[in-house]
Formats: C-alpha cells, sequence, structure tokens
C-alpha cells in the first residue's frame, strides 16, 4: 500500500503528477532507464543522480524530498538580489550612489524607479579597490552594530549577485521588502531558502529572513567615518603618565 511506502518515493511521484508527466516520459527526462515505476513503488532509492536532476530542472529541495524540510521549491542560485538599478557619469563610469538614513527609509519602495536615483548624491573614488564592481554607501541608523559601526556612520557595499555567493559571518547590507539592514549574515543549517541576521551588539537577537525577502545584498567593505573622536585608552595613558609624574615629584620632596 502507498501508506507503507518511504515518504522519498510517495514525494517522487508527487513531483512526476504536478509536472505532468507520464512514468516512462519522467524517466526519459531524469535519464534513469525505467525505474521511475520502481521508485513509486519502493522496489528502487532515489540515487543521488536523481536527486540533482529534481533540483536543478524542478528547484526541488532535497531536504523535503526526504522529509526533512516543509520547503518543497528552493532557488538554486540563491535569489537575484544583484542592484536593480545602477548609475553612470558624464564619461559612463558607474558612480557610487550615498543613500542617507533618509532616503534608506524609502529605498525597498524605490528599488526599480530610475527617477528616484537621480534625486541620490553620487560620487567616484579613484581606488582600484572600487574597480571593476558595483558599490553603494548607505547611512547606518540605530547602535545594533556596535562596537564596530556607530550610529549615523557609513558603509561602503560591494553588490552581491546572489545570496548563494554570501559568505557567512561578513557584515552585509541587506535591502528587505521594507527596510534596510546592516548586519552580519549566517546561513541557517538544513535551511537553504533562509538567513540568520545578527547584530554585534548583543543586547539585539538574531533575525531569520527568507532568501525570497532580499531584494539587494551589499557586502560591507568599509566605512566613512567623521568627527574622530581620540581613543579613550590614549587620554588614559596620559592621565596616568601624569599622575606618575606628580608622584614623582612629591617622593624627591620628601627626600630633600
Amino acid at each position: 500500500m502507498e501508506t507503507q511506502l518511504s515518504i522519498e518515493a510517495r514525494r517522487f511521484k508527487k513531483v512526476r503528477e504536478e509536472q505532468h508527466f507520464t512514468q516512462q516520459a519522467f524517466a526519459e527526462l531524469l535519464e534513469i532507464g525505467a525505474t521511475t515505476a520502481d521508485i513509486e513503488r519502493g522496489k528502487t532509492k532515489i540515487s543521488g543522480k536523481v536527486v540533482m536532476e529534481l533540483l536543478q530542472r524542478f528547484n526541488i529541495n532535497p531536504l523535503w524530498l526526504f522529509g526533512k524540510s516543509f520547503t518543497q521549491y528552493i532557488d538554486i542560485n540563491g535569489g537575484d538580489v544583484s542592484p536593480k538599478v545602477i548609475t553612470l557619469d558624464a564619461q559612463e563610469k558607474e558612480t557610487i550612489l550615498l543613500v542617507n538614513q533618509k532616503a534608506a527609509a524609502g529605498y525597498p519602495h524605490n528599488i526599480q524607479d530610475t527617477e528616484w536615483y537621480e534625486t541620490l548624491p553620487a560620487f567616484n573614488i579613484p581606488l582600484p579597490e572600487y574597480r571593476n564592481a558595483t558599490y553603494r554607501g548607505f547611512q547606518v541608523e540605530g547602535d545594533s552594530m556596535l562596537p564596530n559601526i556607530r550610529p549615523n556612520e557609513w558603509v561602503l557595499g560591494k553588490a552581491v549577485p546572489s545570496v548563494s555567493e554570501a559568505s557567512d559571518s561578513r557584515i552585509y547590507i541587506v535591502v528587505l521588502k521594507d527596510s534596510v539592514l546592516v548586519k552580519k549574515l549566517q546561513k541557517v543549517l538544513n535551511a537553504p531558502d533562509k538567513v540568520r541576521l545578527i547584530s554585534l551588539n548583543e543586547s539585539y537577537i538574531p533575525i531569520d529572513v527568507s532568501v525570497k525577502d532580499i531584494q539587494e545584498l551589499w557586502m560591507v567593505n568599509s566605512k566613512l567615518t567623521f568627527g574622530i573622536d581620540e581613543p579613550n585608552d590614549s587620554s588614559l595613558l596620559r592621565q596616568l603618565q601624569q599622575s606618575m609624574q606628580e608622584l614623582k615629584g612629591q617622593i624627591q620632596d620628601l627626600n630633600t
């Protein structure tokens, strides 16, 4: 009986029927000879080759196929998160747009509006680190990335074409459907359709988002800081040195 079949056999049949293939046509498509019927009857196990074919042809999640996930379909390309609009200067060279906090609030909703982008300031950086790629600057709001990135600082991000190319534990500018976040990105084990966004400030808890909800992704490679304060350690060192000089003077006074 079908209820006694393995879950992968039942789901394999479900995929075939949803795609409207006969057993013979499905076998020919997957290049597995006459084993389609045997797989559905539970007489033959699904091979790795079949799993890969289902993933590449129909985006079937291997974890779903074997009953380890509720998500049937995944995008093997990680989703297209490349920039929706790029801007050029008079010399046909890409410019770096700056998105301040106010503009960031409207960025997700104007992400394909070329006229809206014209309202943003743009500039070029004549350094080799900023060649052969698209970059964009975003002003950081809030303290969730302290101590590495302070409120109101600017971060420059390099465009990432797909989530699958993102690296774990790097900091990214994540453009969702309703917000722009600067977070450390981490891929979720056994859930290829999700990523975890982590704040450096431990007061904020991590959040999981669906890959399909990410519109653009920019890997932070530098930041702009204005009004640099002298490190507290330096002022503390001067205070200690001053105290030592005063102590030496008091000792000399005692010895005279």
